[in-house]
């Protein structure tokens, strides 16, 4: 019980973690009635039902609703101080969020991307100034819309958006039919104007995803990367390189990856010398938080307050922060694990 109370006081930081994905069912409720939006239930308690993760198709479905009640940069302003609240409440201190601007702009309700930039600053503002948390926010390529040249223009507005508060280059969306390879073009442009990358790979397709991703995208970082075991040679290459891999856990459970918590490959992918940080992907639709992912592996592998503050520490350094603040948020933590330390 000391160390749920220590996980659950902690200072944490999150690095994968969909915006889109965050939306609790009392804000779509919310959404879809200011918006005319036909779900298929009509109470909180209905909508969590419904969003009780069944299948890979269900969770597609479950996605696609969602953006379909996003219909105004006020909606996204919404959706992000939501998120951004539910991050303070778990003493998430910094979070380096994926949001999906082209489903908005394209395939949704058209919304501008100078509308959708505009509401995500005003909510990143207000939540540095009113909850004391900071965000980055990781702009990411549909790797299933074609063509594939939008990429190019996600990776545009990445670079618009670099001073304020744009990250990262990421890549989300199946992986199956959709090698990292294709998109080199538009990472190779971000990278140019020194934004970081971030794709998603290795959970759905193997180590060739990873290796795509290294190779053709210039990874610093991995979104979840658990299937890298499938591969020694690339082991040793994520283990020499020290990339981050961005694990959730639960998420990879609902997809399949893992047979269950106790089943999950993380003891592996730590004892084989690997860069871990823990996330929680797409909470609400997973039926978790970060703070439940920590909950979780603790109880499964008998992690004690070390292994936890450790895989805090290692998302902080895995962050895109500018050094100095790294460095400060860093020292802040320590004095606060040592007040809440059991």
């Amino acid at each position: 019980m000391q160390l749920d109370a220590f996980i659950r006081r902690m200072p944490k930081v999150e690095l994968h973690v969909h915006l889109e994905g965050s939306i609790q069912p009392e804000t779509l409720l919310q959404l879809a009635e200011r918006n005319n939006v036909s779900l298929p239930a009509t109470t909180v308690e209905g909508l969590r039902e419904w969003y009780t993760f069944t299948d890979f198709a269900h969770f597609i479905e479950i996605y696609i609703a969602i953006s379909s009640c996003i219909c105004s940069a006020e909606d996204i302003e919404l959706i992000a101080r939501e998120f951004l609240r539910g991050q303070a409440a778990q003493n998430i201190l910094h979070s380096e969020v994926t949001f999906t601007p082209f489903t908005h702009f394209s395939l949704n309700r058209h919304i501008p991307f100078d509308a959708q930039f505009a509401a995500l600053s005003r909510a990143r503002e207000w939540a540095a100034k009113e909850l004391g948390v900071s965000v980055g926010w990781v702009l990411d390529i549909s790797r299933n819309v074609r063509p594939i040249e939008h990429g190019l223009t996600v990776a545009d507005w990445a670079i618009g958006g670099m001073d304020n508060g744009v990250v990262a280059l990421g890549l989300g969306g199946p992986e199956i039919g959709h090698p990292p390879e294709l998109f080199e073009s538009a990472f190779d442009r971000a990278r140019a104007a020194g934004l970081a990358s971030v794709p998603h790979a290795g959970e759905t397709v193997g180590p060739e995803s990873i290796w795509g991703a290294l190779r053709s995208l210039r990874a610093q970082r991995i979104g979840h990367g658990v299937r890298c075991l499938e591969d020694s040679a690339l082991v040793a290459e994520l283990r020499a390189r020290q990339t981050p891999l961005e694990v959730c856990p639960t998420s990879n459970v609902c997809l399949g990856v893992a047979a269950s918590i106790a089943e999950h490959p993380l003891p592996r992918l730590l004892d084989a010398g690997l860069y871990v940080t823990i996330n929680s992907d797409d909470p609400p639709m997973f039926n978790t938080t970060l703070t439940d992912e920590y909950l979780k592996i603790a109880a499964a592998f008998g992690f004690g307050v070390e292994t936890i503050k450790q895989l805090v520490l290692n998302a902080l350094r895995a962050s895109l922060l500018p050094e100095v603040r790294r460095l400060e948020m860093e020292a802040r933590f320590q004095r606060e694990f040592a007040e809440v330390q059991p």
